[in-house]
């Protein structure tokens, strides 16, 4: 299983929580991503480069981020050939680039200016850093990076990427059309994002989705995941955030009908409006689980408090 390392010029991406959490080695990294705008799959689309591939790409890669920041090109660099949707980068702990970290500190060599690339052996990346197949074929797909080095130069690289990376970060022509290549891929726009760029897109996508009031919830579990948080804010199913997992509050009919239908009396009515919170409950459930979020369901009798059922 490929690993490069090269001295070359190192750079991209972020720098506070979440980007500035203890590595594996308890240092300080840098968390970011290349993002490829996809236009339709034709079905070409390959999820894992060769080490050659991957380390001609993290080469463009370097080169680009040195230009934003140049004090980047002091720090490692850490890429992996390989793309995921963003709710497979957006769980609680960064497992993917945790995993590249974890990978990374076992390359040989002085830290500083290396160049990290991991590729594919006989179609298998190595570590957990294979792309999940349910979530392929998404029209934006990500290519996890990693910076790490001396503290002080991450966190003054970390702020100014924070800072000017969404207004500056587009990829150079030839790292675009080199992934489009490698990868298989129509790419309409190549850019960098930091995890908090990321986090914000997201956010405004989850907002249009109509998924606005669980934010806050993911939001904690994925920033502050040793933090609690609720959501009771009708008409939404009552959650609550704790010990690393969500607890969704299962209510009978006649709990449901106490709590959200007031003085409603039209039995198809009520009927039709707890099929629907049922349905929202899926929906809660199946975002959560996608983003790594352990979930339970708790019976809720309409005799106690609701929260008292989830607390």
């Amino acid at each position: 299983m490929g690993i490069m390392w090269a001295e070359f010029t190192a750079a991209v991406v972020d720098g506070q929580s979440p980007m500035s959490d203890p590595s594996p080695s308890s240092a300080p990294v840098i968390r970011a991503a290349l993002a490829l705008e996809l236009s339709a799959d034709d079905g070409t689309r390959r999820d894992a480069l060769p080490q050659a591939d991957v380390g001609a790409l993290a080469e463009r890669i370097a080169r680009d981020l040195a230009g934003f920041v140049p004090a980047a090109a002091s720090l490692d660099l850490i890429a992996v050939g390989a793309h995921y949707d963003p709710i497979e980068l957006l769980r609680p702990g960064w497992p993917v680039h945790h995993e590249l970290d974890h990978l990374a500190a076992r390359a040989p060599g002085d830290a500083g200016a290396r160049v990290i690339a991991f590729g594919s052996h006989e179609g298998r990346l190595p570590g957990a850093l294979s792309p999940a197949a349910e979530y392929a074929g998404g029209p934006l797909r990500l290519v996890p990076l990693v910076l790490r080095g001396d503290p002080a130069t991450v966190a003054a690289v970390g702020d100014a990427l924070e800072r000017d990376l969404m207004e500056t970060g587009m990829a150079g022509a030839d790292t675009a059309l080199h992934a489009q290549e490698a990868f298989g891929v129509a790419i309409e726009h190549a850019r960098y994002l930091t995890l908090h760029d990321l986090l914000a897109m997201t956010a405004m996508q989850y907002e249009h989705a109509g998924l606005e009031p669980l934010w806050p919830l993911l939001e904690t579990a994925l920033l502050s995941p040793h933090d609690e948080a609720w959501l009771d804010v009708l008409p939404e199913p009552l959650v609550h955030y704790a010990d690393g997992e969500a607890r969704i509050a299962l209510f009978s009919p006649a709990a449901w009908r106490a709590r959200y239908a007031g003085d409603g009396q039209d039995d198809a009515q009520l009927a039709r409006g707890f099929a629907h919170f049922e349905a929202r409950q899926r929906q809660f459930d199946a975002v959560l689980r996608a983003h790594g979020i352990a979930v339970r369901f708790d019976h809720c009798p309409g005799d106690l408090d609701p929260r008292a059922s989830v607390a």
